[in-house]
């Protein structure tokens, strides 16, 4: 077995409630390396990707990567979750920090397979190897807090009480338990698997959460070799402006500013890109009146060096205590709703953490309701009295506790902004791609950003390609944001890069450190394998085809679906640096389909086979969905 891997793979069957443990061959694992390029392996090979998302059929997959809970990284504290999305259609990932993964792979699994569905709520116990279902039925109902609380004490005779605090959870609250399709899966209270509606894949399957312990470190295959490119990665780390100095003292919101002095921060559901009250849910806003410094401390991930959560307390009309707000969170519930009450904002996204919301789609889809509501297309008894307009705090809490429990105009809120928007007959004013809402950038501003929204294989995403890095912060470069020119080129470059990080897994914000190089530097040490530069981006790639492949088997994907919102083809940004402009995506993505070997947004088949997906292209070619 290579190092950096648990060795073993735990596949739970909650229709029979059976539970047995594989192993991965290791051209499995050199081929996919784990987190999100094994998880498509495994949906591409077990689910028929035309399955519904949230019945028995679909599967619901946790994997670490083999970077995973190695000490001496800098940021390797995460885990993915897999499946097929309930909000997209897509084959989809979601990421989340903390300390649940890590301690995953201690208990001594890479990964976990979740088939089918429990006739009544279980969670799943893991620790040192061995694993069983337990009853919670006892626990349906509960936030993410109270679960999470109450599975720690249950099991705390196991490992002992001086242990028990080192036992990880993860978690649905409400949300996922009633199918939101915006729900996410919590670990360790107020980490994020966010994005796409894994929640609800959760909550179909009637499994409210996994519990984590063990003591079975992963080994290293080439000692000397890791020491000294986790030397290096250090020194890098400590050395860039940053993950040395602007993510460890703001956090996240440190963007707030930045990208509103360029006139992208989307407001009012992207009507403009400038929000007058961005300084009040700034970052700096952050740091100087609700940081807390004791609760910023239990929230920094697993061996992580940058240190970018925010833990934060407020009182007095809005009270409460917990994770964030991160960039995204304080964008989507605050300048995406017009609301610039930081407290409400910082209430609001506790509330998403303890009921098992995605902040982004929650803020996104509220902000759909809002406009829906200006244009008049609501009937005022939908909303019960609650008085919906821009900047209202009060709309922006009362409604993430109705969307959580589908309680009136929230049972449409569950459904996405997508769903919301075509209901009410304006599906125009869902800010969207392949369903999902878009996140805290106005493209209009910047452009290469623009086309990595349209191509993203997840839906409407930042972290399939985050091209803010060359057009905002200059890395790897500096790109001029409002042209097109060499967009197409990078963003094909960074997905692949961030498809092969995603497998590692670590966090992305190590790339404001260093790149694909060190990279695959780390990787080799560990795993005792030799993998350059060029094998480090082919096996992204691969991945990112393989995505492609499964959800044109799904859905018919392609250049149809490879678009934007029209508000930002069509309408010139009305003010602020970035005035006047549209995103001019044909061009961009023409040039991308031509990079990557693709035909009208579908793989070819020399494309496939390059990249030892043959059994993808015969797939394809058998159901009539391969280009010529």
């Amino acid at each position: 077995m290579p190092g950096g891997y648990a060795g073993r793979v735990l596949r739970v069957d909650l229709t029979s409630g059976k539970l047995y443990h594989e192993e991965l061959p290791e051209e499995v694992l050199r081929t996919w390396i784990g987190g999100r390029g094994l998880g498509v392996y495994i949906m591409l090979k077990e689910v028929d990707p035309k399955v519904n998302p949230l019945s028995p059929e679909n599967k619901a997959i946790v994997a670490t990567g083999p970077l995973t809970g190695i000490p001496g990284l800098v940021s390797p504290g995460r885990w993915a979750s897999i499946t097929k999305s309930p909000l997209t259609g897509t084959i989809h990932d979601a990421h989340s920090g903390g300390k649940f993964g890590p301690e995953l792979k201690f208990a001594g699994f890479d990964a976990i397979i979740i088939e089918g569905a429990s006739e009544k709520p279980v969670y799943l116990w893991i620790h040192d190897g061995k694993a069983e279902l337990r009853d919670a039925a006892h626990l349906w109902g509960k936030d993410v807090h109270a679960t999470t609380d109450a599975i720690i004490e249950e099991e705390s005779p196991v490992v002992g009480k001086d242990e028990a605090h080192r036992i990880k959870v993860a978690a649905i609250g409400p949300a996922g338990e009633r199918l939101v399709r915006i729900a996410n899966i919590m670990n360790d209270k107020n980490r994020a698997a966010g994005r796409g509606g894994h929640g609800a894949v959760w909550g179909s399957k009637k499994l409210k959460a996994i519990a984590v312990r063990g003591h079975m470190r992963p080994k290293v295959a080439r000692e000397e070799d890791y020491r000294k490119v986790s030397q290096k990665s250090i020194r890098l780390a400590r050395e860039a402006p940053v993950t040395a100095h602007g993510l460890p003292k703001y956090g996240t919101p440190v963007l707030v500013n930045i990208i509103n002095s360029h006139g992208m921060l989307p407001t009012r559901n992207f009507q403009t890109g400038v929000f007058a009250e961005a300084e009040k849910i700034s970052g700096e806003r952050i740091a100087e009146t609700i940081l807390d410094p004791e609760i910023q401390k239990e929230e920094i991930c697993w061996g992580c060096l940058i240190g970018c959560s925010r833990g934060t307390k407020i009182s007095g009309r809005w009270s409460g205590y917990g994770g964030g707000p991160e960039y995204e969170t304080v964008w989507a519930l605050g300048a995406s709703t017009g609301v610039g009450d930081l407290e409400a904002v910082t209430k609001a996204n506790y509330l998403c953490n303890e009921l098992g919301l995605d902040t982004i789609s929650m803020g996104a889809t509220i902000a759909t309701l809002f406009e829906l509501v200006e244009k008049g297309k609501v009937p005022a008894e939908k909303l019960r009295g609650l008085n919906v307009k821009w900047g209202s705090s009060e709309a922006l809490v009362e409604l993430v506790w109705r969307t959580a429990y589908r309680s009136g105009i929230g049972d449409e809120l569950a459904e996405g902004a997508s769903r919301l928007a075509a209901k009410y007959g304006a599906p125009e004013v869902a800010m969207v791609v392949r369903h999902q809402e878009l996140p805290a950038y106005d493209p209009r501003g910047a452009k290469g950003q623009g086309l990595a929204y349209a191509v993203s294989n997840r839906g409407g995403c930042h972290l399939r390609s985050y091209m803010i890095a060359p057009e905002i912060i200059g890395l790897p470069k500096l790109m001029d944001r409002l042209s097109i020119e060499g967009k197409a080129e990078m963003n094909k470059h960074i997905e692949e890069v961030f498809a092969t990080l995603d497998s590692l897994v670590v966090c992305k914000f190590v790339t404001f450190s260093y790149w694909n190089d060190v990279l695959a530097e780390q990787l080799s040490a560990v795993t005792g394998w030799d993998i350059g530069v060029e094998e480090f981006n082919t096996i992204g790639e691969r991945i990112w085809n393989a995505e492609r492949a499964f959800n044109v088997l799904a859905f018919g994907d392609g250049e149809e679906y490879d678009t934007l919102p029209k508000r930002l083809l069509e309408e010139p940004m009305p003010e602020g640096p970035s005035k006047g402009h549209v995103v001019e995506l044909a061009p961009m993505r023409n040039e991308y389909y031509k990079l990557r070997g693709w035909v009208k947004g579908r793989p070819t088949r020399a494309t496939l086979e390059r990249l030892g997906l043959k059994w993808l292209a015969d797939r394809l070619e058998a159901e009539g969905l391969l280009p010529a």
